[in-house]
Parts: structure tokens; sequence; C-alpha cells
């Protein structure tokens, strides 16, 4: 389709969306308009780099709100939009599944119609060109055996409240290209890692809870396998697929990184014993006897229905749109324990405020 040149990215404030918005003012001349929320993870400091670029304007919106968004369309005239928007974190999910189906199914159903109606009228070679770009997610196809990945062809299997809202929302974007023949895209990604991530998940919330002496809690025996992808190589994706991807197909983007939980946390205890051991730590609140951080690990009650193993074939996305991610699980990971290492103007107004580490997805949130 070419250079897209006015982009509308919904969650541009979130982790992925702030990432795709800094790649798309560093590589390209289209003009950007960021429609985020802000809810608690929602974040305009993630952006503060390209906060005055003159190609770049922010708009808080809810993705469900129907007259919002259909007026942001309407003023903004879009060629493409990236619909990023979603509430994202299984745990949350489980205590208080009511914000995942008003956001992931009933924002994306919102954000469908305003752009069908916006499409609708385009002149025919703007509508040709035009593409709705649907971000979603590994966890709707369930949990894997030992072997194998998921592919584009994969049975969709959701097991958490999470899973089975982004599968709705999915769902709900192929129908529209199919009954309507709006020219959309679905990618579905493994687990992202990097820079700018909110403090739940699981990586920055490890390195942040080591710094400060706290335990690292592993669910169940740490023996649960995600497939790891680098945010910056994901954003990277996303452009490609954008540019050169067939409409109306499905895109699976991984980093051919398998690892176990408690894989990932040791590396990261070994990479903060090398970069600020605890010994010249400041912020060290944790037993006087400790050594090495890999000592705060803690065994914890699994998470309800805690699937065994993601993993993804990036074959069709490599072979078609020659894209590879550029970052190894072991590159990627050293980059971001320096980043958040560095980066503590970013991060501590949420640890100490909005997030502090607390144990959540014990399914004893408030019921709806």
């Amino acid at each position: 389709m070419g250079e897209p040149e006015r982009i509308l990215v919904t969650g541009g404030a979130g982790f992925i969306g702030s990432a795709v918005i800094r790649l798309l003012m560093a590589e390209t001349s289209c003009q950007v308009l960021n429609l985020d929320k802000l809810t608690y993870a929602g974040n305009l400091a993630s952006l503060r780099s390209v906060a005055e670029n003159p190609s770049y304007a922010f708009e808080q919106a809810d993705v469900a709100d129907a007259g919002a968004v259909r007026r942001i369309v309407d003023a903004f005239r879009p060629t493409a939009v990236l619909h990023l928007a979603a509430e994202s974190h299984v745990d949350r999910s489980i205590d208080g599944p009511a914000a995942f189906i008003q956001t992931n199914v009933l924002g994306t159903y919102t954000l469908l119609e305003s752009v069908r109606e916006y499409w609708a009228g385009l002149p025919s070679d703007q509508r040709a060109a035009f593409r709705f770009l649907h971000v979603s997610t590994d966890e709707v196809f369930g949990s894997l055996g030992p072997r194998g990945f998921f592919t584009e062809q994969s049975r969709y299997d959701p097991r958490s409240p999470y899973a089975a809202s982004k599968a709705a929302a999915d769902h709900l974007v192929r129908a529209w290209h199919h009954t309507y023949g709006l020219p959309v895209l679905v990618t579905n990604c493994s687990n992202n890692y990097g820079p700018y991530q909110f403090p739940e998940k699981l990586i920055p919330l490890m390195i942040l809870q080591a710094l400060e002496g706290q335990p690292l809690p592993v669910y169940g025996r740490g023996d649960n396998i995600r497939d790891w992808l680098y945010v910056d190589d994901h954003a990277r994706a996303l452009l490609r697929i954008l540019e050169a991807g067939r409409v109306g197909e499905t895109y699976v983007i991984g980093g051919r990184s398998e690892r176990t939980n408690l894989e990932v946390v040791r590396a990261l205890c070994a990479l903060l014993d090398e970069m600020r051991p605890i010994g010249r730590n400041p912020d060290f609140r944790g037993p006087r006897h400790a050594r090495r951080y890999e000592e705060l690990i803690t065994f914890v009650p699994d998470r309800p229905g805690h699937d065994r193993r993601y993993a993804m074939d990036p074959t069709r996305l490599e072979q078609e749109l020659g894209w590879r991610p550029r970052e190894s699980f072991e590159s990627g990971l050293r980059k971001t324990v320096a980043w958040y290492l560095e980066n503590r103007w970013w991060w501590e107004p949420i640890r100490s405020g909005r997030y502090r580490g607390e144990r959540l997805g014990l399914g004893e949130g408030k019921r709806g």
C-alpha cells in the first residue's frame, strides 16, 4: 500500500502502542494521532521524546465511546488504523473481567463501526489503500503441549477472561472484513518485553522487586513456558505488516525465544548481579545475608487456569514479508535491564503510587 500518511493509533500511551509511535516518528514522515483513554497502564511519559513533534498529536478518549471515536476519526481522516487499545493483564482479568469486555469487545466493535462508516465514504482509491490492523495475542489459542507451535491456522481456545475478550475482538474484526469488506489485517503476538512496560508484568516487576530487595514471586513451579519478543521488534513487524500484509490475512509474530518463567527470572537476577550488585545497590532492603538476587526467588500459588506453554511459528511473516527479530532474548533482556536501571524517572512514580507490586489474579476481585 505504500507508506501510510495518517495513522490513527489506539492505545498509543500503552507499552506496545508507545513503541509503535516512537518508531513511526523515528522512521516515517506520516502524521500520527494517538487515541488513548489513559487508564492506569497508559503513560504519556513513554512518549516524552516525541511529544513536541509536529507530526504527533494526542486525544484522550475511550475507544468504547462511539461519539468521541466518530468525531476523532472524521476529523483526523486516517489512511490507516493501528488498533492496540486493550486491557491486557491476565491477572487483572481474573479479578475484574468487566473492564476487559468493555474495552476489548465493545471498544473494538465501536471502533470498527466508526471506521467502517468513515471508510465507506472515501473515494474508491482511498478505500482500496486504507488498512485496519488489529493487534492481538497468542493467548487466544489456549495452551500448547510440550511440542508444536501456534500458527495462523491454530484453533481458538481461550482460557482466561482476557484471552476470551481478545478472541472475541479478533472474530469481530474478521467478520467486519467478510461482511462489509473493511480491509483488515490481524496479528497475534507472543509475550512482549522491553522499555516502558508497566511493572505489573513479569520482567519489569522482577527487576524492580529485586532492586528493592523484595521477594520475587514465581507462580507454581515456574515451569510455564512463554515465547518472548522484544517490543521494538514487534513494532517493526507491525509496520511491515501494515505496509505489505495481505488484506484479510492473519500474521503471528514471535521471537523464537521460549523460556520458562523461572529461567527468565534467573536470567534477570544474573544480569542484575553483574550490572547492579547487591553490595553496591543503595536501594536494596532485603535480607542482610543475601549476596545474589536469585536468593529472593519465592514460589507462590499458581494463577487460576494458568496456560502451560505458548510458542509461535512466525514463518509466514519471515518468508512473505522478510521480517526477522533484531534482538535475541539475551540481547533484548540486557537492554531491558539497563533501561530500567537508567530510567528511574519513568518507573518510580508508578512504583510509589499506581502499582507497588501487589499480587493480582487470585480471583478475589469484585464481580462483573
